[in-house]
């Protein structure tokens, strides 16, 4: 790996590969802190290389020292589980005996709190042959020197490398220091119509929060965008539409007509590609369009059913829960009430304790009981069908997550049913608990 001041990521990401690989290189381009003394502590061979603004050129001298067959290449905010770290031997085993130049792995991109953004797909791993270098002074790729294709074996995509760098800490940093857009820029200025420099270029201004120039930026990318990139999914392809759609969706006042134009020429060149419709889903139900929304969302999901996650449908993919909870509530505002608690049963069998979720559900419980009159009669069902279903109601635990939901969705009958559930004594304290919490809001 290369690496600049990353004494926070460096212990991590050497730690995976102790009983797995044979050497551990770090080129150091300048860091300031205690980088240098973790990693040469844990065992790391460290290496100095003057920055000279090419990430490429980093890289490839890391390469040059490297005396082993394989090469497992990793940024210092990425790293392996030690669970996924185990899996990587056997399956160059699997790899040796072919003709692939390395294996594609899955790309885990995860929030400060550990909860995961989007599933990318990256090529880390590769053999170390004379020829297969870095290209690109940013946004780098693995390419021949003569120019042949490099061939790569998907079947890995059960080993996943997991990256930090998306972390509200990490991006502030990168925002800061500005170092790719002044690579991005200087690329364009070697080939003003660089579609996939203009759409990293549009990445950057996001990141600035500069989004009138990132829109301009992805509106040129897509002008330069080849015929021949239809159907290939990648960051500079099917992604730009997608970060320009994100883009767009993420206001609300917008033109419609310029972006369900977008969404339809996207669409047509990515017929594979889910998120399209996630986004727009998405946007539609905030805008209070459920029928719409909901139209989308199942799309969305059909899409991801047929054709599968490898480099697409990756935001869906990062929050597959999210997406079912979004189509549970257009379900709900469409009045499928069947439909919703069908979804909200499925979401509550992962996890007891979602907590929009368990009212959504009663709510749904609670407006078939405005339509058909089962009031208190109805109510108790409902509490024998959550305890046979998700719930112990000896629990104290149980008892009240679910009274918090009832209370939530304004099912009255419900809510004194439960408060039937428990002691005089709890029912006392949970009510003085109540009165103090409002006493504390203004």
């Amino acid at each position: 790996m290369i690496v600049k001041n990353e004494e926070k990521n460096i212990e991590r990401a050497l730690s995976w590969g102790k009983g797995i690989v044979s050497e551990q290189i770090v080129v150091d381009t300048g860091s300031t802190d205690h980088t240098v003394e973790i990693a040469e502590k844990i065992g790391a061979t460290v290496y100095y290389f003057p920055w000279v603004n090419d990430f490429s050129a980093a890289k490839n001298f890391a390469i040059n020292k490297a005396k082993y067959e394989w090469i497992a290449f990793l940024d210092a905010d990425e790293y392996f589980s030690m669970q996924e770290a185990k899996k990587l031997l056997p399956l160059l085993k699997k790899l040796q005996g072919t003709s692939y130049d390395g294996m594609v792995t899955r790309l885990i991109n995860l929030e400060d709190n550990g909860n995961v953004i989007t599933m990318d797909a990256q090529l880390r791993i590769f053999r170390n042959c004379p020829g297969l270098r870095y290209q690109g002074r940013v946004h780098e790729s693995l390419v021949w020197n003569d120019g042949h294709k490099v061939s790569y074996w998907k079947e890995a995509e059960s080993l996943s490398i997991f990256h930090t760098g998306y972390g509200k800490e990490a991006s502030e940093k990168k925002r800061k220091g500005g170092r790719n857009l002044k690579l991005i820029q200087a690329e364009l200025e070697d080939d003003p119509e660089n579609f996939e420099m203009l759409a990293y270029l549009g990445n950057e201004y996001v990141a600035l929060q500069k989004y009138d120039l990132a829109e301009d930026a992805y509106r040129k990318a897509i002008s330069f965008i080849p015929k021949w990139m239809s159907g290939i999914y990648h960051v500079a392809s099917s992604g730009v539409y997608l970060r320009l759609i994100a883009l767009l969706t993420s206001q609300m006042d917008i033109d419609i007509i310029d972006l369900e134009n977008l969404y339809h020429e996207a669409i047509a060149g990515w017929p594979e590609e889910g998120d399209y419709d996630y986004l727009l889903g998405n946007y539609y139900a905030r805008r209070g369009d459920y029928k719409k929304a909901e139209t989308h969302i199942r799309k969305a999901l059909e899409i991801m059913e047929k054709y599968g996650n490898y480099q697409k449908s990756m935001l869906i993919s990062g929050k597959i829960l999210k997406v079912y909870e979004l189509l549970a509530v257009c379900c709900f505002n469409n009045g499928n009430l069947a439909e919703t608690v069908r979804l909200a049963t499925a979401l509550l069998k992962e996890n007891h304790y979602l907590m929009s979720i368990l009212t959504l559900f009663i709510l749904a419980f609670r407006r078939d009981k405005d339509q058909y009159g089962k009031e208190k009669e109805g109510a108790q069902q409902v509490v024998a069908l959550l305890g046979r279903s998700f719930y112990d109601f000896s629990s104290l635990k149980d008892r009240l997550f679910v009274l918090r939901a009832s209370e939530a969705a304004g099912y009255e009958e419900l809510t004194e049913v439960l408060r039937g559930l428990f002691s005089e004594e709890e029912l006392c304290e949970i009510d003085r608990a109540v009165l103090r919490k409002g006493t504390r809001e203004p």
